[in-house]
């Protein structure tokens, strides 16, 4: 069960002392150039797999924190994993979690949940020894009972939501290439649309790109873009950040929110992350056809809707949607992680 995760950051980025473009952040560290490739793009040396089942990494939680408002649809915490350096990962791909004790019904110890990282290769104190996760506690309401039903509730998320700092968390992986930013044109574009905690692997692009010394965000000059699906206002993740960005680099990031229970799209109803996305169809189909890439993480739910979206605005347009899609997949534009 793939699950993203994350949390309030440890130092706002008003924390930071001013910097060159694009990066804003100094780092308690200093430059971030010790975790990159030579050169810093080229994706050969992506760890993969380095700790399996068998012989899983022991890391110890840092932290772990609350990261939405009282009146969100449920809880997100943001867990700092401390990995000692030893653990190393590029943003966009995940870890495994194996959830202590064993499954009620055979015995055997539970199996692996992935989690997509939620923090740069240089982990949210900049040092390249800790990792995030941005984890939702998953509960089961039961309607006859009128109350949550416990023996239903997910198993691994309610381990991790629960952690306090020194526990340990036996870890795999890390895994995945699907999400992982293309750096060898700096002008490319980036359009992420997140639901939930699908926000993580963003988080880990945008605080590369804006937040750190990096050798990718020196040299960045594309424009990143997220589209953020949640319930209401209080379930935003990480909020305070993107907004510094924001706010920092108008001509290079941009942020659109959607939120179902407080926002209607154009046809009255409720929003959600694919009305906002249509709104700015023409912009985005533009922005694909001269090389952009469009990541889609959340849950599977999400694409369904997304999909019908695309189809309609390409077919305005007298597009074959299957043909557009299928040509960018095929230049490696088109990256999904849903779970």
């Amino acid at each position: 069960m793939k699950t993203a995760i994350f949390a309030a950051c440890v130092a706002s980025a008003a924390a930071f002392a001013p910097s060159t473009k694009p990066a804003f952040g100094t780092s308690l560290a200093g430059k971030q150039d010790f975790l990159e490739a030579e050169p810093y793009w080229d994706q050969s040396t992506v760890p993969v797999n380095v700790y399996k089942n068998k012989a899983p990494f022991t890391g110890k939680v840092v932290s772990t924190k609350r990261i939405v408002g009282p009146k969100a649809t449920g809880e997100t915490c943001h867990i700092i994993i401390d990995h000692n350096g030893d653990f190393p990962y590029w943003e966009g791909q995940s870890w495994g979690v194996i959830p202590p004790g064993v499954r009620e019904k055979d015995g055997k110890p539970h199996s692996v949940r992935l989690y997509s990282i939620a923090s740069s290769r240089y982990g949210d104190d900049m040092t390249g020894k800790t990792g995030s996760l941005c984890v939702r506690r998953a509960t089961y309401w039961c309607p006859e009972l009128k109350a949550e039903d416990p023996a239903k509730k997910g198993i691994c998320s309610n381990f991790l939501c629960d952690t306090k700092p020194g526990d340990e968390i036996q870890m795999t992986g890390p895994a995945g290439k699907v999400m992982l930013i293309p750096e060898e044109n700096p002008n490319t574009d980036l359009i992420m649309v997140a639901t939930g905690t699908g926000i993580a692997p963003y988080r880990g692009f945008i605080r590369r790109l804006f937040f750190e010394d990096t050798p990718a965000a020196n040299a960045y000059k594309g424009t990143a873009w997220l589209f953020m699906g949640v319930a209401n206002s209080d379930a935003l993740l990480y909020d305070d950040e993107l907004q510094e960005v924001k706010k920092k680099f108008p001509n290079n990031f941009r942020l659109d929110y959607a939120l179902s229970r407080e926002q209607e799209n154009k046809k009255g109803g409720k929003m959600y992350v694919q009305d906002k996305v249509e709104e700015y169809a023409d912009e985005i189909f533009t922005k694909l056809d001269n090389g952009a890439h469009i990541y889609f993480c959340g849950l599977k739910g999400m694409m369904p809707g997304i999909q019908d979206m695309l189809k309609g605005v390409a077919e305005s347009k007298n597009i074959d949607y299957e043909e557009w899609v299928k040509e960018l997949k095929a230049k490696k534009q088109w990256h999904v992680e849903v779970y």
